[in-house]
């Protein structure tokens, strides 16, 4: 692609030793560019682009983008930023591939990995192919392997590539995304056509980012804005902030609310809890749905609903829909079971928001005279304000808490568990451990065979992020060795 084709939707301030040269591919890492790429100078929060502009056309980048003009010949697009104009840049190339795709977003605090695995499900239950995007990779069908993704919504350049191969070698039409805050605020999404958006819910998570609440709403809220007539949108109609969401959509966005203790579209009723799973009424503007999932909590509820609203704004069939989501067991690291006597469950639970419900579903399953004992601890170089309110969530809604790390990332252990523990009225009982490994070890001298353990916070993740080094950590296997568990 001639370089004057692909900056035509881009607001260029000034060009610098210009010539009309061939693009053949984007890059903004000096050490994966190749012959041919056009070079974005992006800055990072420690790296600065601009620094390796040079060492990118050594290694064959024949333009560049940057937002001030170098001291290198060859041409030079300068933008106001760099970090906004990589989205357009990245949509011209792959001949913008999300306005031929059902595109579905969804986003917010929690539950975005689940939504957007419950809508594959339902979606290929309607005999429609779907490709997923989000924290865990991609993959083209929910029976497929995922690809390794770096952030929840990739880098422009990745995420075109990937929605040009699921559109024009996987001949898929529908794709199920999960949306960061951060992708929406730095542009990563720029260029998408969602004909679909997801509101979860919202709670405090990403302030060392977003600072503030409001700006974290109006994080989430660009996807929302994006939407035009005739596009869908789908709200979590209890959570506080959904009238500001609704309040954002452009005229003629067709709205769909879902919930349990408002007066939604989508609603469920009579729900009931067991080790087995959730059980409740759906009811719909066709009618009420009996189901049975064999996911726990209210959270997952919720995150049902969620799915069966897309289902219904797309016409697809409820009771196929349902028998679709009824079997799944949920998504890795998310209220999985991976130890039976006691039930230990990992969760990815890391806002307070997080840790509230999944405790919440877990003293739904936990005997009457069984304790529920959870095991937490905070991710350094975060948010620092939540720690404390995940201490007290703990210590309220646990028989005993036993408080490590996660993540601490270059901050101080110790620090980060001394502010968790500023949260607790008493400390007295609180087992303090800042090796997770020895942490998840101790479970097995305070619980009995009937007790229900959280390990919350990591997940699906397989790694610890340390001082000065990554290394391999998984909370599944910790318990599974602890307890010598082969499989379950």
């Amino acid at each position: 692609m001639k370089l004057s084709e692909l900056i035509s939707e881009v607001n260029v301030k000034e060009k610098y030793n210009y010539s009309d040269a061939d693009i053949t591919g984007i890059s903004y890492n000096s050490k994966t560019t190749k012959k041919g790429d056009i070079f974005v100078c992006l800055r990072g929060e420690h790296v600065d682009g601009h620094n390796f502009a040079e060492s990118a056309v050594q290694a064959g980048a024949v333009a560049i983008m940057c937002e001030t003009s170098l001291e290198i010949d060859v041409p030079q697009i300068i933008v106001a930023s760099t970090e906004q104009s990589i989205a357009p840049l990245a949509d011209k190339f792959y001949n913008s591939p999300s306005k031929d795709i059902n595109l579905i977003g969804v986003t917010g605090t929690n539950g975005k990995t689940t939504v957007t695995h419950l809508t594959q499900r339902i979606i290929e239950a309607n005999n429609n192919k779907c490709a997923l995007i989000g924290t865990l990779g991609y993959k083209l069908s929910s029976d497929g392997e995922y690809k390794e993704a770096k952030h929840t919504t990739p880098q422009a350049p990745e995420l075109q590539r990937t929605l040009t191969l699921i559109k024009d070698e996987a001949k898929i039409k529908y794709v199920s995304m999960e949306v960061s805050s951060h992708a929406l605020v730095q542009n990563r999404v720029g260029g998408c056509q969602y004909n679909c958006g997801v509101f979860t819910n919202l709670t405090q998570d990403h302030l060392d980012y977003h600072i503030t609440m409001d700006r974290y709403f109006d994080a989430k809220a660009l996807l929302f804005k994006r939407l035009k007539a005739n596009d869908i949108a789908v709200i979590n109609k209890d959570d506080k902030w959904a009238d500001k969401f609704i309040s954002v959509l452009a005229d003629g966005v067709k709205l769909f609310t879902y919930g349990i203790k408002t007066d939604a579209d989508i609603k469920a009723e009579n729900i009931h809890f067991s080790p087995k799973g959730a059980s409740f009424d759906c009811i719909t503007p066709n009618g009420k749905y009996s189901i049975n999932l064999s996911m726990n909590g209210m959270f997952s509820v919720y995150n049902v609903l969620a799915a069966l609203t897309v289902a219904y704004a797309y016409g697809f069939d409820i009771e196929k829909s349902i028998k679709a989501l009824e079997p799944l067991k949920g998504v890795a690291g998310r209220f999985e079971i991976v130890v039976h006597h006691p039930l230990v469950i990992v969760d990815y639970a890391h806002t307070p928001d997080g840790l509230e419900n999944v405790l919440k579903a877990a003293r739904e399953i936990t005997p009457k005279d069984s304790k529920l004992i959870c095991v937490f601890g905070c991710g350094g170089d975060r948010d620092a304000t939540k720690r404390p309110k995940m201490g007290a969530i703990a210590e309220e809604l646990s028989d005993r808490v036993i408080v490590t790390s996660d993540n601490p990332r270059s901050e101080d252990p110790q620090q980060i568990i001394t502010d968790i523990l500023a949260g607790f009225k008493s400390v007295n009982d609180v087992i303090v451990e800042a090796d997770r490994g020895k942490a998840i070890e101790y479970i097995k001298e305070i619980a009995d065979e009937n007790d229900v353990v959280v390990i919350a916070g990591k997940g699906h993740e397989d790694y610890q992020i340390l001082n000065d080094k990554t290394i391999h950590f998984d909370d599944r296997e910790e318990a599974k060795k602890v307890f010598s568990v082969v499989g379950v």
